[in-house]
């Protein structure tokens, strides 16, 4: 998915439609209402994107507009971190939630860098919430509910190299309206939501201090020394076990003749 917030009016059509599709019981008093964050904070498990308003002083004429969503990760933290995997990615591209599978440990929560997961506090039955880019509709060969429903064309879907070279032919078209750079593009490894602006990323209220490599790669050995580590620590207490029954039995012999020989002496 690729959002090109120069284009967005902050109409909220997209919120909308996400929050009929998913069935997350707001009403459109609410959704218009808003949150008042400027950033991901404002996401909940009732809100799985929220359109940010930015205003700036200097220039009050002005506004830009953020989406704040899941931003479905090529290498998502929030899948790795998971030890039951009820997070996983699709081939389509899109992370979603099995709640058959769900522990409950909010691992995802912790891993996620964009604060994008969210528990479900108040219900008896909590589930992990967050944006699942439509999985259901793009296996079908549709548009996710959001993109279908903006009125400017601000969002887009495509394979992910055909959004980027359209991110580049725009920035190079007109290199005075953007910012030269494809949030998405490398953020945390690279995701699958891209954003286009015309203003600062950090104005916007997205991150720019993660790093480039995916968090699996600096996870990945530590993952991958586990089941060694299993096997040494199995093969130790293995060890540990035997040198104690050997230390028990020899004890317990030991016993046994000095009875037998008390025994026999006792006799003569």
């Amino acid at each position: 998915m690729l959002f090109d917030s120069t284009l967005c009016v902050g109409c909220r059509a997209c919120e909308l439609a996400c929050n009929k599709k998913n069935d997350l019981g707001r009403t459109p008093e609410e959704v218009f209402r808003g949150r008042g964050a400027q950033d991901a904070r404002a996401l909940g498990p009732d809100v799985f994107t929220y359109v940010t308003f930015h205003q700036w002083e200097a220039d009050p004429t002005t506004a830009a507009f953020g989406k704040m969503q899941c931003m479905h990760c090529i290498e998502p933290a929030c899948v790795s971190s998971c030890p039951v995997n009820a997070l996983h990615k699709t081939s389509e591209g899109p992370v979603v939630w099995d709640g058959s599978k769900c522990l409950g440990c909010r691992y995802c929560m912790m891993a996620c860098p964009f604060v994008v997961p969210r528990f479900e506090w108040d219900s008896r039955n909590p589930r992990i919430r967050k944006c699942d880019m439509c999985a259901d509709l793009l296996a079908e060969g549709q548009p996710p509910a959001c993109v279908a429903a903006c009125p400017t064309k601000a969002l887009r879907t495509g394979t992910r190299a055909e959004l980027l070279a359209e991110a580049r032919r725009r920035i190079a078209a007109r290199p005075r309206r953007y910012v030269h750079h494809v949030y998405g593009e490398h953020e945390a490894g690279g995701t699958n939501f891209l954003h286009l602006a015309g203003r600062p990323f950090e104005e916007l209220g997205y991150r720019r201090n993660l790093p480039l490599r995916s968090y699996r790669d600096y996870t990945r050995p530590a993952m991958a020394a586990i089941p060694y580590a299993m096997v040494g620590l199995t093969v130790i207490l293995g060890g540990v076990r035997w040198v104690v029954e050997r230390r028990t039995d020899v004890a317990r012999r030991a016993r046994a003749a000095r009875q037998a020989h008390d025994t026999s002496g006792g006799e003569r």
